[in-house]
C-alpha cells in the first residue's frame, strides 16, 4: 500500500463484513451473545454504538457482562469494515479512506458522491463490502487487497465456492485497468482451494470445470432442476409436526410418480425420477422468530417436480400458525 500510494497510486481494499466487531464472546464461559429472534452472532457496530443482527435488525445496548454466567469478561473479536477503516486510517494518516457499505452510503446520493471523489483523486483508500467490487473503472488503482477471503467460502450452500470466485475475479478486476498496470492481493487462510488460487491466476476456464463436475457428482444444477421447501412456524413443535406430514406427502407422490412411469414402458422413469433430501433444520434455524426446517427435491425433469409439487400443495394445507415457502432454483440455500 505504501509502494502504491508513493507513487501517486490508489489502493481498494474488500473486506465483505460490516461492523467493527463480528462476533462477541464471554471469556470465562464461551458464550456468544446472539440475536433474540435468530440463530446469529450480533455484530457491534461503534458507529451505532449497538449490537446489531444483519437479518432482522434487532439490537442490543453494548455490555462487558456476559448474560450467561455474570462476569465482566465480554471480548469483541473479529474484523468489520468499521474497525479496517480504523486501522487504515491509523497507518496512514496522510491518506484519505473512505468506506462504502450499506451502513456508510445510506443518505441519498452518497454512493455517486464518493465515486465521484475517488475517480477525482481526493480519496486515496476506497475501502468496503461487495458493493466496491463490482464495474468500477478508475485507471489510477494501481493495488487492490482482499481481506479474510474466506468469509463465504464454506457456508452450507452448494454455491458458496461459485461466489467466492465470483467476487475474487470482480474485484482484481478492479486493478490495472490503465497503462500503469496493478497488483491484487489477497488474504486467505486456504490459498490452495480452487475458488482462491483459481481467481488468482484468471483461470475461469478450470474452475468452471472443476465446479461443474462436482455439481453433476451431487446433481446440482444445472445438472438437475431443484426445489427448496422451507417450513416456519413461531411454533417450533408445529413446524416440526408439518415439516414431517409434507415430507411425507411429497414421498407418497413420488411414489405414484414412479409407478406412472412404470406403466408407460417408454423408459421414462429414469428422466423424471425425483429425490427427496430431508426434512432438516435450516442452516439458519430461526430467523427473525420464525423456527424454519427445510428439504429439498431433486429432478432432472422440471415438468416432474411442478407435477409433483401441484399434487401435493393442493391437497396438503398447513395449519394456520405454520407457513411454507416453495422456492424454485433457490439462489440461497440458508
Amino acid at each position: 500500500m505504501h509502494q502504491a500510494l508513493d507513487t501517486n497510486g490508489q489502493v481498494i481494499l474488500l473486506l465483505n463484513r460490516r461492523g467493527f466487531s463480528t462476533h462477541v464472546y464471554c471469556a470465562d464461559c464461551g458464550h456468544v451473545l446472539t440475536c433474540k429472534r435468530c440463530d446469529l452472532a450480533l455484530t457491534f457496530h461503534r458507529q451505532r454504538n449497538s449490537l446489531l443482527c444483519h437479518y432482522c435488525g434487532y439490537e442490543d445496548p453494548p455490555t462487558y457482562d456476559c448474560p450467561q454466567c455474570g462476569a465482566r469478561t465480554v471480548r469483541y473479536q473479529g474484523l468489520g469494515t468499521e474497525k479496517l477503516q480504523q486501522e487504515i486510517a491509523e497507518k496512514f494518516p496522510d491518506k484519505v479512506v473512505q468506506r462504502m457499505d450499506s451502513d456508510s452510503m445510506g443518505r441519498p446520493g452518497s454512493h455517486a458522491r464518493v465515486l465521484d471523489a475517488f475517480r477525482d483523486g481526493r480519496i486515496h483508500i476506497l475501502m468496503g463490502t461487495q458493493m466496491i467490487a463490482k464495474g468500477l473503472d478508475f485507471p489510477n488503482v494501481t493495488l487492490v487487497g482482499v481481506i479474510n477471503a474466506d468469509v463465504g467460502l464454506h457456508l452450507p450452500d452448494f454455491r458458496a465456492a461459485e461466489r467466492t470466485f465470483q467476487l475474487m475475479s470482480q474485484v482484481a478486476g478492479r486493478a490495472g485497468r490503465g497503462p500503469r498496470g496493478g497488483q491484487v492481493l489477497i488474504q486467505t487462510f486456504t490459498p490452495d482451494h480452487p475458488s482462491i488460487a483459481l481467481a488468482a491466476n484468471h483461470n475461469y476456464q478450470q474452475f468452471a470445470e472443476r465446479e461443474l463436475a462436482q455439481r453433476r457428482l451431487h446433481n446440482y444444477p444445472p445438472y438437475q432442476r431443484l426445489v427448496r421447501m422451507i417450513v416456519r412456524s413461531l411454533d417450533q413443535e408445529a413446524a416440526a409436526a408439518f415439516a414431517e406430514m409434507l415430507a411425507g406427502a411429497f414421498r407418497e407422490a413420488l411414489a405414484n410418480e414412479v409407478r406412472r412411469a412404470g406403466n408407460t414402458g417408454d423408459g421414462s422413469a429414469a428422466n423424471s425420477a425425483i429425490r427427496l433430501l430431508g426434512p432438516a433444520e435450516a442452516p439458519v434455524f430461526r430467523l427473525n422468530g420464525y423456527y424454519r426446517f427445510h428439504f429439498q427435491l431433486q429432478s432432472p425433469s422440471a415438468a416432474a417436480l411442478h407435477r409433483v409439487l401441484r399434487e401435493v400443495l393442493v391437497v396438503v394445507r398447513p395449519p394456520a400458525n405454520v407457513e411454507t415457502v416453495v422456492d424454485v432454483d433457490p439462489f440461497n440455500m440458508l
